[in-house]
């Protein structure tokens, strides 16, 4: 990274931790339970609106930001009704950007053409309409995905890193990741984790389940080269891979801390971490999240049980309980991510379909000691109002 890079963000912590120190780590009321929902951005899944819609994205740029602003805010006003007092809010979906950054482009989900600019920061804005209803913002990053497998490469802007450092790079599937093997693309993730830390007065730094990506039956990962060149005196490639993303969490931990620790970060993984039959945090995903509890390394984790109490090798029962047991040991707190997006599904099991899975299971959390809290996944599917959970929310908040 130049020098001019690091002289910038230098310059611009160096004020925020001015103003933010001594501040405490939340706004929020220790007393209260925590009750977050994610807000994505990545394929327009919950907010902006998708500008492909001729009629819409021919409208003015000033106009294109009111309205966005306009929709963002009535999100909040929804879930701060039913009690939410944390957004999760998606800023780095595939190594872009829904903040003004001087370190990648713009996101084309914002404006439609990735490097395009707009006419506000989505991020500042975000924040203030966030406090203003006394919620905390967590600034949700991608660690090393560039694309989905619906976005061509095509849509990349000239200046995106893919186009500069290919050799940072590989492709597994439809999809390019950062290589997590690099020391540079470490480096270069910190400083953009930095730079946010520096620039906004978020609440927390967090991370969903995408470490290594989810295999694809019988495709290798590209990356038996650098194990090769490499190995740092690990005897298998699995830990090899385990140790390139523990060094990610540890420096992104550090950076924080040493910028302004009041700052959180937080973590969702997949639900299920080394035990069972089928995909694990552990085996498949490189992610040794119970290390990063045990180190400290991480102030929440938030494992995603996507499944319902009682379902077979993955029952939201036993996980949560499990979640608590080897949580409740460390500082770490643990809030439990939900699939509201389930409810009332026509495809979906009795369970998601009869009476409301996510109220009974927020009612099975308070009873286990430990669980501080949950996280709602998404947010548009929350507001459409499945199974009546607005309502349920409504009295129990």
């Amino acid at each position: 990274m130049s020098r001019k890079v690091l002289f910038i963000l230098f310059s611009l912590c160096a004020g925020v931790v001015l103003l933010s120190a001594q501040q405490p780590i939340s706004n929020r009321d220790p007393q209260t339970r925590f009750r977050g929902a994610w807000i994505a951005t990545v394929a327009n899944i919950d907010w902006p609106k998708p500008l492909n819609d001729s009629a819409f994205a021919s409208q003015h740029p000033y106009s294109i930001a009111t309205s966005q602003q306009r929709d963002l805010e009535t999100l909040l006003d929804s879930l701060q009704m039913i009690g939410v007092n944390a957004i999760i809010f998606q800023v780095r979906p595939t190594a872009d950007a829904l903040y003004r950054s001087e370190l990648e482009p713009w996101s084309h989900w914002l404006t439609g053409a990735q490097g395009s600019p707009t006419t506000y920061d989505p991020l500042h804005f975000a924040i203030e309409a966030a406090h203003a209803r006394g919620m905390e913002l967590h600034a949700w990053i991608n660690p090393y995905r560039v694309n989905i497998a619906i976005m061509d490469t095509s849509v990349l802007a000239p200046d995106h890193l893919l186009r500069l450092h290919p050799e940072w790079f590989w492709q597994y599937g439809k999809q390019w990741y950062f290589n997590p093997a690099l020391d540079v693309t470490r480096d270069w993730l910190c400083a953009v984790v930095e730079d946010i830390v520096c620039r906004y007065d978020i609440d927390a730094i967090h991370m969903d389940d995408y470490f290594y990506p989810y295999p694809i039956r019988g495709k290798e990962l590209p990356d038996a080269q650098d194990y090769q060149r490499d190995p740092r005196g690990l005897d298998n490639i699995g830990d090899w891979r385990r140790d390139n993303v523990n060094r990610t969490i540890k420096a992104v931990h550090d950076i924080i801390r040493s910028t302004r620790p009041e700052v959180q970060f937080g973590i969702s993984p997949f639900g299920i971490y080394s035990n069972g039959t089928g995909l694990t945090n552990y085996y498949d995903l490189y992610a040794d999240v119970i290390l990063w509890v045990r180190e400290g390394w991480i102030d929440y984790v938030a494992p995603q049980l996507y499944w319902e109490i009682g379902r077979k090798n993955a029952d939201y029962d036993l996980l949560a309980r499990w979640w608590a047991e080897q949580v409740g040991h460390y500082p770490c707190r643990l809030y439990i991510g939900q699939a509201v997006y389930r409810l009332g599904g026509a495809k979906e099991n009795t369970a998601w379909r009869n009476g409301n899975e996510i109220i009974r299971q927020m009612r099975l959390n308070e009873t286990i000691e430990g669980i501080d809290g949950e996280i709602l996944y998404s947010t548009r599917p929350l507001l459409r109002n499945p199974q009546g959970i607005i309502d349920s929310l409504k009295i129990e908040k």
